[in-house]
């Protein structure tokens, strides 16, 4: 078969060279070019230039620990050695800075040169990679979440089929202080404990104010289908008031209770609500009080849970915090 033969003609080194700095600078890679004995720049790219925060007049010449903080510097350094000891292969790291509460992430390709003059330098080229990573974080949190719902939704249906429904809506005040009540008297009668639990949307009224009520009663939804599937079937859930919520914890005492709470803070840590097409978090703060080693009667332990609540989100928030036991349960009575 005969092939049409086409003249090739190849342009010269140098011309790819420029071509191909060119496109690697229009995706914004970083590119940089150290001696390798003294680590002193002898070329950096407009991107480079930007980030090290200084123009090509002061840049070439310098080492990191003139042009950068000695932290990222020594890093630098240090990744630079890793790629001397390779010799020439191609060396591959990450690094992450943070500059004014911001942090960036970039993907680093290092390769030892040796010039026909004997020096030895160190090429490297810098890839932006936060979004990506960002983008990588939600989708994986997207993916934990959907299995999260998955194990709720399995969890509800076994609770139907072992006939331990519970309401689908949260309880209202006085229905939650009735099942209370009734909780305080088979614990008297028993002589068993019980948790109250009062919990509370951190930065309600900011999150109303940024991204308006239909966020809110989405976290709203949120925290009550979290509540169902982070207590059991015998416990009693309540929404007492905009973003404030209350779970009766029958037969629990205080360190299980925390415990369970805990699991539920970070739950709702780690959970995704969707809103007009925009991802955000929420964190709520948590207070938990025991019947009857923190508070001997219902008055004192709604009291106690109350000062647990405030003492959490005193405390910045995203937090479980215990009410104190009674020193009577501590001090022996002589």
């Amino acid at each position: 078969m005969n092939h049409l033969e086409l003249p090739v003609s190849v342009a010269p080194p140098a011309q790819l060279a420029g071509g191909l700095l060119d496109l690697l600078q229009v995706e914004g890679a970083l590119l940089a070019l150290k001696d390798a004995d003294s680590g002193c720049y002898l070329w950096a790219n407009a991107p480079c230039l930007a980030w090290l925060g200084a123009d090509a007049q002061r840049v070439v010449g310098a080492t990191d620990l003139e042009l950068l903080p000695q932290t990222e510097a020594n890093a630098l350094q240090a990744a630079d050695a890793r790629a001397l000891a390779a010799g020439q292969a191609v060396v591959t790291e990450d690094h992450r800075f943070e500059r004014a509460g911001v942090r960036t992430e970039f993907h680093v390709v290092r390769h030892v040169l040796a010039p026909a003059d004997g020096t030895r330098q160190i090429l490297s080229l810098w890839r932006d990679v936060t979004q990506s990573r960002r983008d990588a974080g939600r989708l994986q949190s997207a993916l934990d979440q959907i299995e999260r719902q998955q194990h709720a939704v399995e969890v509800l249906r076994r609770q139907h089929a072992q006939g331990l429904d519970r309401p689908s809506e949260l309880f209202r005040r006085e229905h939650f202080e009735e099942h209370l009540r009734r909780e305080a008297a088979l614990s008297q009668r028993e002589h068993r404990e019980f948790a109250l639990v009062l919990l509370a949307l951190d930065r309600v009224e900011s999150m109303r104010q940024t991204l308006g009520d239909p966020a809110v009663q989405a976290v709203t939804q949120s925290m009550g289908l979290l509540m169902r599937t982070n207590t059991r079937a015998m416990d009693v859930l309540s929404q007492l008031g905009d973003g404030r919520f209350a779970i009766l914890l029958s037969g629990v005492g205080l360190a299980t209770a925390h415990s369970r709470m805990e699991h539920l803070r970070r739950a709702c840590a780690t959970e995704v609500v969707v809103v007009n097409g925009q991802g955000f978090n929420f964190e709520v703060s948590i207070g938990v009080a025991s019947f009857p080693h923190t508070a001997a009667t219902l008055a004192d332990l709604s009291q106690a849970a109350v000062r647990a609540l405030a003492d959490a989100r005193q405390r910045g928030g995203n937090r479980v915090a215990l009410a104190s036991i009674r020193l009577g349960e501590l001090l022996p009575v002589h």
